[in-house]
């Protein structure tokens, strides 16, 4: 399936999705050193949350797709070099309201869980209202 979202987006730091069916998504994030928060290779949460993110995108996988809000849990480190699978699927969609569960892996380890909650508005957010 063809990914119909965020085509702008740079995957080298969001991640890159392996996998897209209906209703699902893996994207995969493969750490570098501009990720890097300190000297010993912590990587800064903020890629992690954006990698989730996006991979809740892409399970919604609608051009219109935008995020609401965002309950998450970081479980574990991340080190410069790892690689962190996230697995998004669609909970429930209620109309223009979905609910994504997303959690990160390096190998077996979690490292990240999240409920993302994703509107799929009418048209484009950035796009004036007639």
């Amino acid at each position: 399936m063809e990914v119909s979202t965020h085509h702008a987006i740079v995957r080298r730091l969001c991640g890159e999705p392996v996998e897209v069916e209906v209703g699902r998504a893996l994207v995969r994030l493969e750490t570098c050193g501009d990720m890097v928060a300190d000297a010993q290779g912590l990587i800064h949460g903020g890629f992690i949350f954006g990698a989730a993110d996006y991979a809740a995108m892409v399970a919604v996988n609608d051009p219109n797709v935008v995020l609401g809000a965002a309950d998450v849990r970081f479980m574990a480190p991340v080190r410069v070099l790892q690689i962190v699978d996230f697995e998004a699927r669609v909970v429930t969609s209620k109309g223009k309201e979905h609910e994504v569960e997303v959690e990160g892996r390096v190998g077996n380890m979690t490292v990240f869980r999240g409920t993302f909650t994703c509107f799929v508005p009418d048209r484009y957010v950035l796009d004036k209202p007639e």
